[in-house]
């Protein structure tokens, strides 16, 4: 019995023994694995793995996974995702569900929908799985298959259901679907989500419906840092400037601390209205929270004392940034450029560490927008020099140069490089081409491009094609493409005005009638810029009877408006109206500007008034604080000397803060001959000689 007794004993421990021995390879297998993870290497860990003969622990296999997400490795995941079935035919739900997200993550949506139908069960989190992985991949039908299947199912969605498809939502922008989930997040009991809501928020947003968004956003009981965030951006997306900064401070108010994104919409806000009283404040707000050091907050700060005008407080912004990377120096470099203030610009330019094609086509975009085409040309040469590589933006703001220096046969040049390079295809760099053989003259070869564009031309492509006719005279012509147009696209408000624009310069009554008959006949909304644009057209026409009616028709009448109706009295000689008008836009509340003086100087000319003149042109800048132009100068000059005011000529040349033009000498001498002014004339005869 003693024997008997000791055997199973050395059995048992023989059996451990055994047991120990074959289990070796396993611990060993785990080891290796970790000690890969542990140092980083993901696809070591998972040859390791692969090799192996023996399944790990469901939790290896977890942090398996999940390392291939994060580091986008798809050949490894799908490694895993073999072995896995190899030894364990049937898996845990939880690990095929990590799986599928591994996949989504990846950007590999077909082996996670695959492996998903593969599975013999399914839970709710395998179905949220692969919502999940289709929303982030923007597989926006297979999302909404998904939920619908789930629905069928008889899964109820959760949070996670409803999170993927609202991004699917808003990414397609479908209003009508939108509304639908919104009543499912309700009916599911999930109204009081926050995330949830702040996604319907967005949503709503994003789809321009800002009325609902505000009313669920109201609904929140505490709305996150991230819901005001989204409330914020959307108002500034709509153009809602002023309430995307009331939003902003109603968020101080209530204690939220905001997010840099939040602090940078706000400031943006103020940007785009100029409001530079909130944007300081703003300012000081984002220093007090410590997002200065931020570069997209530092950024919008540097962009809204731009638009302010504030050059000085925007260069110390720039300055006190301490951390520059390219992308801040552009930013700030193209600020400077878009406003046309490209001296400092092209100083930034020049100081800049290193710089990209952006950077070069901010710079010359500058000069474009300035119309600085000297410095453009400059600019361009140096270009070629630097760098080599240039793309569409580049050659657009190059087409814009050849329009501005009405040099077609560098835009031809251009044209070859675009087509031998395959930019014809690009509706943007085609239209810039087409507006350049029309602001050229070379009718001829926008015609033909024109047509060359039959699958790719658009309202841009018409709009410069008929402006170029009209700016040559072709009226006739403009008038049978405008039709033609007609049957392939509908014209903007933009295309008529500038229609009606072209019809002023030539000038046509009978294609600018048209023009108005069809904005009449077609519902278009006669706003105050294509109501100028009738207003000039017609004046331009010799139709001033019909300019004066669009003008009493407007509800209400801009300085640009009254300008025009002055300049069109004054053209078609009806000087006695024009003091009228002026009287009438003072009663309005409109300030005149250095162009409506012009028109008031002119009818003076023509209707004899020397002193009313005078003191028109006095009180620009004791009354109106308007510094006259050389322009007005000129006026007073020609007023004078038309009516035989020499004495007085003789008092407003001393005072004139710059010497006499060619032109005003030249209408001086020729006064003092008629009048016979010698010692005047004796004047103004020396200095045309020198």
């Amino acid at each position: 019995m003693a024997v008997t007794g000791k055997v199973p004993s050395f059995g048992r421990l023989f059996r451990d023994d055994k047991t120990r021995k074959r289990r070796v390879p396993k611990t060993s297998v785990t080891h290796q694995i970790l000690e890969q993870l542990e140092g980083g290497n993901v696809s070591k860990a998972v040859s390791v793995l692969f090799v192996s003969l023996e399944r790990v622990s469901y939790k290896l296999y977890e942090r398996l996974f999940r390392s291939c997400s994060s580091k986008s490795l798809v050949v490894q995941a799908r490694k895993v995702e073999s072995h896995l079935m190899t030894f364990s035919p049937v898996p845990p739900i939880f690990l095929m569900n990590r799986a599928i997200e591994t996949y989504g993550k990846i950007g590999c949506v077909n082996d996670a929908r695959e492996l998903f139908e593969q599975m013999p069960e399914r839970n709710g989190g395998s179905w949220n799985a692969l919502i999940t992985a289709c929303s982030k991949n923007e597989v926006h039908d297979e999302v909404f298959r998904t939920f619908r299947r789930m629905n069928r199912d008889g899964i109820r969605a959760t949070e996670t259901s409803f999170a993927g498809v609202l991004k699917s939502c808003g990414l397609i922008l479908d209003l009508r679907l939108l509304k639908q989930l919104h009543c499912a997040v309700m009916k599911h009991g999930f109204s009081g989500n926050v995330d949830l809501e702040t996604s319907i928020v967005d949503v709503y947003g994003k789809c321009r419906v800002m009325s609902d968004a505000r009313r669920v956003f109201d609904e929140i009981e505490n709305p996150s840092d991230v819901s005001w965030n989204v409330i914020v951006r959307r108002y500034l997306e709509m153009g809602c400037n002023d309430e995307a900064v009331v939003m902003f401070f109603k968020m101080l108010e209530l204690n939220v601390r905001p997010l840099n994104h939040t602090v940078s919409s706000a400031i943006l806000a103020c940007s785009r209205s100029k409001s530079l009283q909130f944007g300081t404040v703003l300012h000081a707000i984002a220093v007090k929270l410590n997002f200065v050091a931020d570069k997209v907050v530092s950024t919008s700060i540097f962009d809204m004392y731009v638009k302010c005008d504030r050059l000085v407080s925007a260069r110390r912004v720039f300055d006190q940034t301490e951390s520059r990377d390219l992308k801040s120096w552009t930013s700030a470099m193209s600020g400077y450029a878009m406003n046309g203030i490209t001296r400092d610009a092209r100083e930034l330019f020049d100081l800049m560490p290193e710089r990209n094609i952006i950077s070069w086509n901010a710079m010359l975009g500058g000069y474009v927008r300035a119309s600085e085409w000297e410095e453009a040309l400059d600019f361009l040469t140096l270009m070629r020099k630097e760098i080599e590589d240039i793309d569409n933006v580049t050659l657009v703001w190059i087409l814009n140069v050849c329009s501005g220096v009405s040099d077609v046969q560098m835009g031809k040049q251009a044209h070859g490089f675009i087509y031998r390079h395959g930019y014809g295809t690009n509706v943007i760099v085609a239209n810039a081409l087409l507006d350049m053989y029309g602001k050229c003259g070379s009718f001829r070869s926008a015609n033909s491009l024109f047509r060359q564009m039959s699958e790719v031309r658009d309202e841009v492509s018409w709009n410069a094609l008929l402006n170029g006719l009209a700016q040559v005279g072709r009226s006739e012509q403009a008038l049978s493409f405008f039709e033609g147009m007609q049957l392939e696209a509908k014209p903007s408000k933009y295309t008529l005005a500038t229609l009606l624009a072209g019809c002023a310069n030539i000038p046509a009554l009978k294609l600018g009638k048209a023009t108005h008959g069809f904005l009449i006949r077609n519902g278009y909304e006669i706003d105050i810029v294509i109501r100028g644009a009738m207003v000039d057209m017609y004046s331009k026409c010799r139709c001033l009877d019909y300019a004066i009616e669009v003008f009493n028709e407007a509800a209400t009448r801009d300085l640009i408006l009254w300008n025009s109706i002055i300049r069109g009295c004054c053209r078609n000689g009806r000087s006695k109206e024009v003091f009228e008008l002026f009287m009438l836009m003072e009663d309005e509340g409109v300030k005149p500007d250095h162009v409506t003086f012009l028109g008031i100087l002119h009818a003076c000319i023509r209707e004899g008034h020397v002193e009313l003149g005078f003191q028109y042109f006095s009180s620009m800048s004791t009354k109106y604080l308007i510094l006259p132009q050389v322009e007005h100068y000129d006026c007073m000059v020609e007023l004078y000397c038309k009516y035989g005011c020499l004495h007085q000529l003789e008092e407003f040349l001393l005072l004139m803060p710059f010497d006499p033009t060619i032109q005003m000498l030249t209408r001086i001498f020729d006064a003092c001959q008629n009048y016979g002014w010698k010692k005047l004339g004796a004047w103004a005869a020396k200095r045309l000689h020198e």
